[in-house]
């Protein structure tokens, strides 16, 4: 059979030992994360505890940056992969194939069970390994900005939030829609307004300049208050993590279900 230039060509030896050192390098970083924190991160430790000359370890990775660059990238794509297993429950597979997967939206019924669904999973994936969350959502490090190829794995795991209200929008319920235009503020808001759209110019731009990613049939004021919602569901979490519910509220299960289900009523997605 003749081979294609299309067909992987075998990955050489050299290409898999790089390739394994690489996710070493990553591996002992994330331990070092769990230990002391970002902030403390240091390639030279991580080339010590992995019996590598520091110089060896830089043609890998060319700065602690780089490699935090490196982590935040894995574990966004990780938490967009947990969201993205949990949302595949509500939609059924339609003439699906390897290259071209199809799905076929769940009934608008579902929208609040599935924005809950992606609530529950991001606060599973947080508890479960907090240091690579905090790498995410937590205190910034110092001297560290993220560059723009990790605003893609970040949108993937904003998207598993807004994907119930932009098929809740879909289905087009009137009432809705009515409620959208009743929650405009101020009052004194501009009669000629469109409905769904908020009062202040600045803003409404703003919000349909994100919905052409987030959503572009959701409302700008429903695209706020989702903003609004995934908001509190990060500083939820964020707080838990810190211990901030110890003493209190712990286990904060309970607490947390009651804000999920107070998030999706003002969302919209129960009546």
């Amino acid at each position: 059979m003749w081979q294609t230039r299309d067909m992987a060509a075998p990955r050489t030896a050299r290409a898999l030992a790089r390739a394994e050192l690489t996710q070493q390098i990553k591996d002992e970083a994330l331990r070092q994360l769990g230990d002391a924190g970002a902030g403390e991160l240091s390639l030279r430790a991580i080339s010590r505890e992995l019996g590598m000359v520091s110089s060896a370890l830089y043609r890998y990775f060319a700065s602690r940056d780089e490699l935090l660059t490196a982590l935040i990238i894995d574990a966004y794509a990780d938490l967009a992969d947990a969201l993205d297993a949990a949302d595949a429950t509500f939609a059924a597979p339609v003439q699906a194939t390897p290259a071209a997967p199809r799905t076929e939206p769940a009934p608008p019924a579902a929208q609040a069970e599935r924005w809950a669904a992606a609530a529950v999973t991001l606060r599973d994936w947080a508890l479960a390994q907090p240091h690579r969350y905090s790498l995410l959502y937590g205190t910034p490090v110092p001297g560290y900005r993220a560059p723009m190829e990790t605003t893609v794995p970040a949108e993937r795991v904003m998207l598993a939030f807004f994907r119930p209200l932009e098929a809740a929008a879909l289905a087009g319920d009137p009432a809705r829609d009515v409620a959208d235009a009743d929650r405009r503020a101020p009052a004194a808001a501009d009669p000629a307004q469109p409905v769904g759209d908020v009062a202040d110019a600045g803003l409404n731009a703003q919000l349909r300049a994100a919905g052409t990613l987030l959503g572009p049939h959701i409302t700008p004021v429903r695209l706020a208050a989702g903003v609004a919602a995934l908001a509190q569901v990060i500083g939820f979490v964020t707080l838990e993590i810190g211990g901030h519910f110890h003493g209190g509220f712990e286990p904060a299960d309970a607490l947390y279900a009651h804000a999920i289900e107070a998030l999706t009523g003002s969302l919209g997605l129960v009546d």
